[in-house]
This record gives C-alpha cells, sequence and structure tokens, in this order.
C-alpha cells in the first residue's frame, strides 16, 4: 500500500480533516511577508489567505469538517498574535473551526504530543519543525496507527474551548 501525501490527503478526504499545533512560534513556515505586515502595525489585507480561505469554502460547502486545536499559554508569542488575530479569523470565514486548549493555568494534558493533520479518523500526518517553526519534514503515518492520534484528537476536544470564546477573554493577552 503506498501512503499518500498530505496533498492527496486534502483532495481525498471524506468527512473531517483536524490538525493539532503546538507550537507558539510557525513564522520559518511561510507568511513571511504577512508576518511582517502584522509585526509593523499595518491592516490585515482584504485578500489576506484567501486561497486557502477558498479552498476552505469549497470543502465545506460540501459537508466536510475542517478543524484543530492549538495548545498554547499565555502570553502570546507575537507569531500567536498573528496567527490568531490574523489567521484564524479570515479562516474561520470558509468554515474552518478552531479550540484553544490554553494551558496557562493548567498541566497539558498532551505534554509532548507532536503536531499533526488526521483526515476521517484513518490517517495521520505528522509534522515536524525546526526551532524556528519551518517545516522539516511530513510523516504520513500506516492507517494502523490512526487510533493513536483519534486518542490524541478527543483528548485536546475535551480540554479545549471553542476559538470564538477563548478570544473574547484573552485576545489582548
Amino acid at each position: 500500500m503506498t501512503l499518500k501525501t498530505l496533498g492527496e490527503l486534502f483532495d481525498t478526504f471524506e468527512r473531517e480533516a483536524f490538525r493539532l499545533e503546538t507550537l507558539a512560534d510557525y513564522s520559518g513556515s511561510g507568511n513571511v511577508d504577512a508576518y511582517q505586515a502584522f509585526l509593523s502595525g499595518q491592516p490585515q489585507p482584504d485578500d489576506y489567505n484567501e486561497a486557502w480561505v477558498s479552498e476552505l469554502r469549497a470543502l465545506t460547502d460540501l459537508g466536510k469538517r475542517v478543524y484543530r486545536v492549538h495548545i498554547l499559554s499565555r502570553p502570546l508569542t507575537p507569531y500567536l498574535r498573528f496567527e490568531l488575530g490574523w489567521g484564524y479569523q479570515k479562516n474561520a470565514t470558509g468554515g474552518e473551526e478552531f479550540f484553544i486548549l490554553d494551558t496557562t493555568d493548567k498541566p497539558n494534558p498532551l505534554q509532548g504530543a507532536e503536531d499533526f493533520w488526521l483526515f476521517d479518523a484513518r490517517t495521520a500526518v505528522v509534522m515536524r519543525y525546526d526551532d524556528r517553526g519551518a517545516v522539516t519534514g511530513r510523516e504520513t503515518m500506516p492507517d494502523n496507527r490512526a487510533r493513536d492520534f483519534v486518542t490524541v484528537r478527543d483528548t485536546a476536544l475535551a480540554h479545549a474551548e471553542p476559538f470564538s470564546d477563548w478570544w473574547e477573554k484573552h485576545a489582548g493577552a
């Protein structure tokens, strides 16, 4: 059996794509110009991230679910202020759902968990990053490992709250 790439999985998933994010800084992974604009106080361009938002709309219009949990603690890093303030807010307009597992005042129930995408609770792709938050690799896991990732997803969701509720309380944090 040939393992599919992340792109192939996005093109072929049937019901849901889940993402676990664990890092406080992904600034080495792209959107560098937008991140610099954010840091310099420029307003978010209307067309920011529009290609991804269009893809999200196409997926969610088909009844597919795209959602993620970000494990974080306050105070937010500059990158997290950018990701949550620009990225999550914009991507939500395409139908992506976001949840926050805030470990500021409590233990992390998923200490040591890796970033991953999980498609249809069947296939996981582990994401690997360097110290700058740049992707260094992606590993598609064999389907017989899916249960491990479903357990992590379910634990993350059980301890997370909807992004909009969290943002309302902590936007300036």
